[in-house]
């Protein structure tokens, strides 16, 4: 895939981690976000990753929105916004996608791959999963705290296999270690076990993740939510063993006082992700005829916060 064809749309955390990788072997990467003062900023002072993963990159195309990309002239757009900020960006993509570019989201949350093949077809829908953890200080300047290698990436059509390996290359040939996989599923359902579990838990109590499992009240609505999306996950074909549960709360117990990104919706009082997060688990239960009411109380009390403050 030729040098600076590469685009990333939404440059918070999980954007300029991703932009950093891909400015080290692209430089004409090209970031896009509508964020006031972002673009000055961090054209003038690159990007900066610091804590587990490091970078220090300078950036030279910075556009504020899609509406300033040429139609066909990039072979890969990396989706990085919020999950709610997705349709939105998809149908902006409209004008600039053409057969060919690979469209990748980077999203924490499930279906998110889904609904890119809806709009532009399975070719052209990868999906990404990553497992670090980082926070945005300022613009171009991220903190993170944790990377375990790998990241996944990979097609949603088996068709599409080629280019997600070029894709997962270029970011481990960068340092950000990338393992192209056939059935990216598999990883996210691996994932998003814990994160859908765990951020509508920390979301409403305002505990870190450590802190909800070290108080046994909030442990014992973990240990339920994760068994209740287990069998969600079973359902939809992902069998992920016996021993998946033990599995999950013993990495969870392993990452300490780290505050679950939505509890900073919360506090910022911004929109939440929970459609993709505890919302599309509930959703994916009633599909499929599973009993989730842990799921479903921890999903109702984040819209009532949310609501409680966007309502306004």
């Amino acid at each position: 895939m030729d040098s600076g064809k590469y685009a990333v749309v939404g440059i918070g955390a999980t954007g300029a981690v991703l932009a950093a990788a891909l400015l080290t072997e692209n430089p004409d990467t090209l970031l896009i976000d509508p964020a006031s003062g972002a673009r000055e900023r961090v054209l003038n002072d690159g990007i900066t990753i610091s804590g587990a993963i490091s970078y220090q990159v300078p950036v030279k195309n910075f556009a504020a929105g899609l509406e300033e990309v040429d139609r066909g002239s990039l072979d890969a757009v990396f989706i990085a916004t919020k999950t709610f900020h997705l349709p939105r960006v998809l149908d902006q993509l409209k004008a600039v996608w053409e057969e060919g570019t690979a469209l990748v989201s980077t999203h924490n949350g499930l279906g998110t791959e889904d609904l890119i093949a809806e709009r532009f077809g399975p070719r052209s829908a990868f999906r990404m999963s990553l497992n670090l953890g980082a926070a945005q200080k300022a613009p171009g300047r991220v903190e993170t705290f944790f990377f375990n290698r790998p990241n996944h990436l990979g097609p949603v059509d088996p068709a599409g296999r080629e280019q997600g390996r070029d894709l997962a290359d270029a970011f481990t040939r960068a340092g950000l270690d990338t393992e192209p996989v056939d059935d990216i599923k598999l990883y996210v359902w691996k994932k998003m076990i814990m994160k859908c579990s765990m951020a509508s838990i920390c979301a409403v109590t305002d505990r870190t993740i450590q802190g909800s499992l070290e108080f046994p009240p909030t442990r014992m609505i973990a240990e339920n939510c994760i068994q209740e999306i287990l069998a969600v996950a079973k359902a939809k074909g992902y069998d992920l063993g016996d021993d998946y549960f033990d599995q999950a709360m013993a990495y969870l117990d392993k990452v300490g006082a780290h505050k679950d990104s939505m509890c900073v919706d919360i506090a910022n009082k911004t929109p939440t992700e929970i459609d993709f997060l505890g919302g599309k688990v509930v959703e994916y239960a009633r599909e499929t005829g599973v009993s989730t009411p842990y799921y479903e109380a921890m999903t109702a009390l984040v819209r009532s916060l949310e609501d409680g403050y966007l309502s306004k």
